[in-house]
This record gives C-alpha cells, sequence and structure tokens, in this order.
C-alpha cells in the first residue's frame, strides 16, 4: 500500500480503517478519503488527524464518473478500500433505488477507473497484465448470503440469498466486482463482514441506538421479540482484517470477516442497560421489520487459517469500551441525532418512541 483511496471514509467503518492504517501502516504514503458526506458521514470522525500531511479529504459522488478518473489521475492510487455504500436496511425498504443505484452503479463506476488505470494496456482488450501491487478490496456483508436456520454458518461458498434491498444492492455490487476479475483479471478481493460495533457509529443501528436512548431515559425500539442473532465484529478487528487481506489475500478470493460473538439482539439490549443502570423497563417492542432475517454467523476459518488473521477483542471488551466511548462523547452524539436524523427517526420507529 502506497497511494490508498478509501471511499465512504467519513463514516463508521470507513474512518476507522483510516485511523487504523495512519496509526499502524509506515508503508502508507498518502489516504484520500472520498466522502459525498450523506447524512452517515461524520468528519467530526476525523478531526484528530485532519492535519496530518498523509491525509486528504475530498467531497464527492462514486457514481460520477469524471470526478472518480480525475482523482485516480491526479493521486495515483495503487489501492482501492470500496467502503462507501448505503447500508441501513430500514432506508432500503424505503428508498430501494438509492440503494441499487449507489451500491452498484457507483461500485462499477471505481471499478472501471481501477481497471483503467491500472492496467498496462488498457486499450487492449484481451490484456489482463497489470502494475505491481495494485488491489482493489470490495467491503461486503454477511447479509448477502440471507439469513440462517438455528445451526450452521456462512462460508465464502454459501450461496449468495439476499432478503432485502440493502443486502440484493451488495450482492449485485459483489457480483460486479467478480465479473471485472473474471472478465479483466483485475487484482480484486471481496470481504463479508458479520456486524461492526464500536466508537463513531451513527445511531441508526442496534448498539449506539440502544446507548443513546438509555442514556436519555427513552424508549429502546426492539423489531419484533428481539430474538434475531447477530455475530458481533468490532470495528478495530474488521480494520485489522481488511488490512492482513491487503497484505496476504490470494487476488480473486473472498474472505469471510467473523468476531465470533453470536448474540440474540435482546440480549444486547439487555446488556446496555444493565451496564448503564437503567430499567429493562425502557425496552419497547415495535413491529417487526418486512423481510427481516433471522440469523447470521460466519465462519472464518479461512481468513484465519490463509492469512492468519483473527479477532482480538472479546466482546465484553469490545462493548464495555463502546458504551464508555459513547458517554465520554455526549457532543458527538449530540450533533449526529440532530436535524434529518431526527425526522427518520419518528419515521422508523413512531413520534411516541422518540
Amino acid at each position: 500500500m502506497k497511494n490508498v483511496l478509501v471511499t465512504g471514509g467519513a463514516g463508521f467503518i470507513g474512518s476507522n480503517f483510516i485511523h487504523y492504517v495512519l496509526e499502524n501502516r509506515d508503508d502508507v504514503r498518502q489516504v484520500v478519503n472520498y466522502d459525498l458526506l450523506t447524512y452517515a458521514g461524520n468528519l467530526e470522525n476525523l478531526t484528530d488527524i485532519e492535519k496530518d500531511p498523509r491525509y486528504t479529504f475530498v467531497r464527492g459522488d462514486i457514481r460520477d464518473r469524471e470526478a472518480v478518473r480525475a482523482l485516480f489521475d491526479e493521486y495515483g492510487f495503487d489501492t482501492v478500500v470500496h467502503f462507501a455504500a448505503e447500508s441501513h436496511v430500514d432506508r432500503s425498504i424505503v428508498e430501494p433505488e438509492l440503494f441499487l443505484t449507489t451500491n452498484v452503479v457507483g461500485t462499477q463506476v471505481l471499478l472501471d477507473a481501477a481497471k483503467d488505470h491500472w492496467k498496462l494496456a488498457p486499450e487492449d482488450k484481451y490484456s489482463r497484465e497489470y502494475r505491481p501491487g495494485v488491489r482493489y478490496i470490495q467491503v461486503s456483508t454477511d447479509e448477502v448470503y440471507g439469513a440462517l436456520g438455528k445451526t450452521g454458518l456462512f462460508t465464502e461458498t454459501t450461496p449468495l440469498s439476499p432478503n432485502s434491498p440493502y443486502s440484493a444492492s451488495k450482492a449485485g455490487a459483489d457480483m460486479v466486482v467478480r465479473a471485472y476479475r473474471e472478465t479483466y483479471g483485475l487484482p480484486v478481493n471481496i470481504t463479508r463482514c458479520s456486524n461492526n460495533y464500536g466508537p463513531c457509529q451513527f445511531p441508526e443501528k442496534l448498539i449506539p441506538l440502544m446507548i443513546h436512548n438509555a442514556m436519555d431515559g427513552k424508549p429502546l425500539p426492539v423489531y419484533g421479540d428481539g430474538m434475531q442473532i447477530r455475530d458481533w465484529l468490532h470495528v478495530k478487528d474488521h480494520c485489522a482484517a481488511i488490512c492482513a487481506v491487503l497484505d496476504k489475500g490470494r487476488p480473486g478470493e473472498v474472505y469471510n470477516i467473523g468476531g465470533n460473538n453470536e448474540r440474540a439482539n435482546l440480549d444486547i439490549v439487555r446488556l446496555i442497560l444493565r451496564a448503564l443502570d437503567k430499567p429493562e423497563s425502557l425496552i419497547a417492542h415495535v413491529q417487526d421489520r418486512p423481510g427481516h432475517d433471522r440469523r447470521y454467523a460466519i465462519n472464518n476459518g479461512k481468513i484465519t487459517s490463509e492469512l492468519g488473521w483473527k479477532p482480538a477483542y472479546t466482546f465484553e471488551q469490545g462493548i464495555e469500551e463502546t458504551i464508555r466511548w459513547y458517554l465520554d462523547h455526549p457532543a458527538w452524539v449530540e450533533h449526529v441525532t440532530s436535524g434529518a436524523y431526527r425526522d427518520y427517526y419518528d419515521a422508523m420507529y413512531g413520534a411516541e418512541n422518540a
């Protein structure tokens, strides 16, 4: 890695990845954060590094073909880590077109730019030779696999079976990435992670939403019976796994990244309430969302055995640090939960739960 394009770097995982790279990688000369700054993009996540000479922010849309090509021309990227995506299932149910255009078309625009800038003979459609050391990482999700029963784990060979417009858009993007590998020989990898948690996560997702509401003594909206099971991965473990794929991953391969922490949503909510010394009477069960997958769980044996990565955080350690981070950053929470977010929250859960 030398010149790195990070799309969606003002978001939760992207901003944590930028911090991780700048703190841990001496081989990085320049990190460019390309982000449209939609509701979930927050430059406050990066204020402590904004003066780092290795860091640059550029505001832009991954669907803007001319802007993306100009960015490659200016910075000469050899690495792309593609986080930018519309990512919340509830929003995808309301605005599916936005998810499809951003997540699928935006990915294709990035792939074209990478292919054209890295290919040694860009005008030769039969050429599969690229500059040495280049790599494109598609950061995806375990949701593309659909839902599991009470037993079993997702592997990299599990058929894709998405159940929401969000997961369908990510599956579509993954298939485009795979096609660019098979057709053009582009050096790509796809990573599929389980549910992330940690600092700077926008409070539409379960853990920060419940922490925020519990802190304020507000109802905690829980979908259905709350027994949907997810595998939880600390965001710093995710960042380390992506770097392992960049360093040692075999081009064209998919790597699942899981935290080995299966928990029911309701158990997470109760844990947060206990940590904050709040009563369980704050739990407010709301109507389940359409197509809500019951269980996800990842087998991370491939990345562990091939690349030597394994999660460093226990869930107990990670959730304690995460709760403490939100308690210690009330101004951040206040800024991101005002304005447009409030309108969205009321639409999803009802003003009576606000």
